[in-house]
């Protein structure tokens, strides 16, 4: 009998009364008792992917879409390198997850046995924690030990900010059990339930904050990357039209559902003339949510700094982007937005004068929506309005998953009207990088009834390939892939783009087409290259048939780089008149 690994096949048990619903599997010898602890519950879905970068990120995804923590398994050695791009993204972007990596016993470690590493606190300060299960299980108090350190990583995990957590699991042999045996869980673990922490605005910060928002004019208040929200902005565009702030949020920020979201500040702010910025600086910004995409907001207000700058999170560390932060406000951003959206009492001077400065942001923004129109009503097709004819018809409940580099550029650029409250976005972007983008939305689809479309570029598709290298059914997945051959950004911004070998060295140009890839899955393949090659295929790609599809946006550097111009020449001259 396998009695000495039951304290581990009752981990599943623990995780299950806890409430996680997924368990992200990596195929390997010495996890083989966490894998049979996972597989055999059936509370817990538990699905398997070979490749350890691309599964760490899928687990990501099906935290993000669940909002409970999913587990993530791998054996011992470099697999657990393998997790820590997605590790690091789901510490950034405040992602739960409960990474298990079975380990050699300490003994073994450096003395050349197979697979083997220092996998203690491999991670590094990318995990909330890391903790180090025991090896032998012969006194009680190691079963304790390690159902309490099981109540309290999944606590950690879903404690604001979320993020992961690591458990190293060191295993004696033998790893299965006998031949027939059958896995069973202990009827009674340890369970340590949490109960939620209480993050209300009290009534004396309210009455605090109510008398120090009276002293400010011009209020900006800046939306950071965040889940679709519908409470959250009801209640800030009504703080917002209660103080005559102007609210700000690019499209991670999920506020396109606002009608007073500023959504084209960055674009508008990269081309307006100082004394123009100048007539735009705030005396009050009030942030909440994660980072913001706009390199231009973040200069503008570094250069013309708000006399005070608040941020409203429950708890933990606040980062000072703009260099202005002067306040932390722990509570809840509904709370705080709720709390303080009663109008104050303004004589007609004040208000005027509130009035006046919203009415600049929005002065630049209908500029920007002006020369927006001029631009796409006379360009011919490239891949900027091969995207914008994409935002335009997409479904409307959907899942838009946006990939690193120009994809989120491109997204942001063309934005997302108030009438498509119903697309939620979701982008990578706690480390910004291309490495996981697929892997995180098909672990969305793969747990979401909804479409999940994502739009990416050719080098980050490619060096995600792995994100279908399973035997897991997408029907809901739509995938773009723009492609330039290249990483064209290195192209447009300045330094690699004044590089003589930068086509080598920095765009990486490549010949590869998504459909081989297509052939080798199984998926339907798409194409186009002018405007009406893609209405038509888009007519196809949005029919949900139970196949998953990708449509590929053949483009070229010289086109993209060209119409990439001529819009930001557009706006430029718009401030030359």
């Amino acid at each position: 009998m396998a009695t000495h690994l039951q304290p581990i096949f009752d981990i599943a048990e623990v995780c299950a009364q806890r409430g996680m619903q997924h368990a992200v599997l990596c195929p390997g010898s010495r996890c083989a008792p966490l894998t049979l602890a996972f597989t055999n519950h059936t509370a817990i879905t538990s699905r398997t992917f070979s490749d350890e970068r691309s599964a760490a990120f899928i687990a990501m995804g099906l935290a993000q879409q669940t909002k409970t923590a999913s587990a993530l398994v791998c054996t011992s050695g470099s697999a657990a390198y393998n997790f820590a791009p997605a590790i690091a993204e789901a510490y950034f972007q405040q992602i739960p997850l409960v990474v298990f990596t079975a380990d050699r016993p300490a003994e073994w470690i450096d003395q050349w046995d197979g697979q083997t590493i220092r996998q203690e606190n491999i991670f590094g300060s990318h995990v909330k924690r890391s903790y180090n299960l025991p090896v032998d299980y012969a006194h009680p108090d190691s079963e304790w030990h390690i159902q309490r350190v099981i109540n309290e990583a999944i606590t950690l995990a879903q404690t604001f900010p979320f993020g992961p957590v690591h458990i190293n699991v060191p295993l004696r042999e033998p790893l299965y059990p006998q031949a027939g045996e059958k896995i069973r869980f202990s009827k009674k673990v340890k369970i340590v339930e949490a109960e939620p922490v209480q993050t209300e605005l009290s009534k004396a910060s309210k009455a605090s904050l109510t008398h120090l928002l009276a002293g400010f004019t011009r209020i900006l208040v800046i939306a950071g990357q965040q889940e679709n929200q519908p409470a959250l902005i009801k209640v800030v565009t009504r703080f917002c039209e209660a103080h005559q702030a102007t609210l700000v949020g690019d499209v991670i920020s999920n506020f396109h559902a606002a009608s007073t979201t500023i959504r084209y500040a960055d674009v508008f702010l990269a081309h307006a003339p100082d004394s123009m910025k100048t007539t735009l600086q705030p005396d009050l910004v009030i942030t909440f949510g994660k980072s913001v995409i706009s390199k231009n907001l973040k200069q503008f207000l570094r250069q013309n700094a708000p006399t005070q700058h608040w941020h409203v999170q429950p708890y933990g560390m606040v980062p000072d982007p703009f260099q202005s932060l002067t306040k932390i406000i722990n509570c809840d951003p509904k709370s705080f937005f709720s709390g303080l959206a009663g109008a104050p009492t303004l004589t007609k001077f004040e208000l005027q004068k509130k009035t006046n400065y919203t009415k600049r942001w929005l002065a630049e923004e209908h500029r920007t929506q002006r020369n927006y129109q001029q631009y796409f009503n006379k360009t011919s097709f490239h891949e900027l309005a091969g995207v914008k004819s994409i935002i335009e018809e997409l479904p409307t409940r959907c899942n838009l998953h946006v990939a690193n580099s120009m994809s989120v550029r491109y997204v942001n650029l063309i934005g997302l009207t108030e009438k498509q409250k119903g697309v939620y976005v979701f982008a990578n972007r706690g480390t910004s990088g291309i490495d996981g983008c697929t892997s995180t939305t098909v672990g969305h689809a793969l747990n979401s009834d909804v479409p999940n479309i994502l739009i990416t570029g050719d080098l980050a598709f490619f060096y995600d390939r792995n994100a279908f290298w399973h035997n897991y059914k997408l029907p809901n997945l739509r995938v773009v892939v723009v492609n330039n051959n290249g990483g064209i950004i290195f192209n447009l911004i300045d330094g690699p783009g004044q590089v003589a070998a930068k086509d080598e060295f920095f765009v990486t140009r490549q010949q590869l087409s998504a459909h081989h890839l297509t052939r080798e899955f199984g998926f339907v393949f798409l194409t186009a290259t002018t405007l009406a090659e893609l209405k038509t295929a888009l007519k196809e790609f949005f029919t949900f048939d139970g196949s998953t599809k990708i449509l590929e946006i053949k483009s070229n550097q010289a086109s993209a780089k060209t119409a990439f111009q001529e819009f930001k020449q557009t706006i430029k001259n718009s401030y030359a008149t």
